[in-house]
């Protein structure tokens, strides 16, 4: 008995184990589906995510492009203005001057007849005493001489009028051009920051997980060290009389005016922490150098947008993100407070800000204790 049951148990066996082994080998390649259809998900919102983001890079590019244009023609503006007030005080003055000329001019004129408008021959005729002859002629000549230099001023501040007033409607022609071109420019970079928040939305739906986000961060994170480190190679390649910022410590210059947050060293997401800090502004106002330095990085950077890195020797670099518009190139030298930039939302900012940081060779500084405050 207790061997025909042995004999049915292992008969069970042998007959349930390739039904366990078949089962378990199903859910293996169901598993090995899933994971291969994950990871072709991932893959593909990865290449939409580059795709979105190339064409976001290219947008900022584009905006960045008709904001320095539009602050171009903004300056121009000021010029035009503050040579057109210059104008219209030197018309007013000349117009004075004009008044006051030709008032002195018809003074001589009564002066003239009132005397009688003598001529040299009727005086000859006239005179019975040579000396006070002599000295009557001496004063007309001196009349006739003042008269003339008179007349002469009169006739060029005339003219210099003339060229005054033709110079100030001249201006005031380029200057309606001027409000034209900025009304399109204007008009333009609406519909160019319209076009970018569209990318921007699409861009974060493609980023779907807090995963995808920290990789995203570590890649921008990664992005900017490399960019540094390649400037510090270039700044060691060609070296410069700066003197560093060691000895400015607490005087720098403010990179730009808004509402500072001091995000050094906080956790950003994940492991992923703040090397900088974030200065909230207004859209389109000044992005100044902290300190005299040279140019040696002005571009695109992923996560960052439009930034600029300066070198201001002896390891010392500062550097400047999410900008609107690049003011200057590499190779240029800048002074304390000179404007490289204007404050804006690149690198998919949602609001108008200022990143900045602190280096010495590749080791960023907290920038709260080398700015000066106000």
């Amino acid at each position: 008995m207790r061997l025909i049951r042995s004999a049915l148990l292992c008969l069970i066996w042998f007959l349930l184990v390739p039904v366990g082994l078949a089962q378990q080998d199903d859910e293996l390649k169901e598993l090995q589906a899933e994971i291969k259809q994950t990871q072709a998900q991932i893959a593909k919102n990865k290449a939409a995510a580059d795709k979105l983001e190339n064409a976001l890079k290219q947008a900022e590019i584009a905006i960045s492009s008709t904001a320095r244009q539009l602050a171009e023609t903004q300056r121009s503006l000021e010029d035009n203005r503050a040579e057109q007030r210059k104008l219209a005080t030197q018309q007013v003055t000349l117009e004075t001057r004009i008044r006051q000329q030709q008032a002195q001019l018809a003074a001589q004129v009564k002066s003239a007849y009132m005397a009688g408008n003598y001529d040299y021959a009727k005086m000859l005729l006239n005179q019975e005493n040579p000396s006070t002859f002599e000295r009557v002629l001496t004063y007309y000549q001196y009349v006739s001489d003042a008269r003339r230099d008179a007349i002469a001023k009169f006739r060029a501040d005339v003219e210099e009028l003339e060229r005054v007033k033709a110079t100030l409607a001249q201006r005031i022609e380029e200057l309606n051009q001027l409000l034209s071109q900025q009304k399109t420019q204007r008009a333009e970079l609406s519909a160019q920051q319209s076009q970018r928040q569209r990318t921007l939305d699409e861009l974060n739906t493609a980023i779907q997980t807090d995963g995808e986000r920290v990789a995203q961060l570590q890649a921008s994170a990664e992005a900017l060290v490399r960019a540094i480190e390649q400037a510090r190679i270039e700044a060691q390649r060609k070296p410069t009389q700066l003197d560093g910022l060691s000895g400015a410590k607490g005087q720098l210059t403010m990179p730009a005016e808004g509402r500072f947050r001091r995000l050094f060293g906080d956790r950003r997401q994940g492991e992923v922490r703040w090397t900088g800090v974030i200065i909230e502004g207004d859209e389109g106002s000044a992005v100044r150098a902290v300190y005299q330095g040279r140019v040696l990085y002005a571009d695109w950077l992923k996560g960052f947008g439009l930034v600029t890195i300066l070198d201001h020797g002896d390891g010392y670099m500062s550097v400047y993100g999410h900008s609107q518009a690049l003011l200057t190139q590499p190779g240029d030298t800048v002074t304390a407070g000179q404007t490289i930039g204007l404050v804006g939302r690149s690198g998919g900012q949602a609001s108008p800000n200022l990143y900045f940081e602190i280096r010495h060779k590749g080791k960023a500084l907290n920038p709260s204790a080398w700015l000066a405050w106000r």
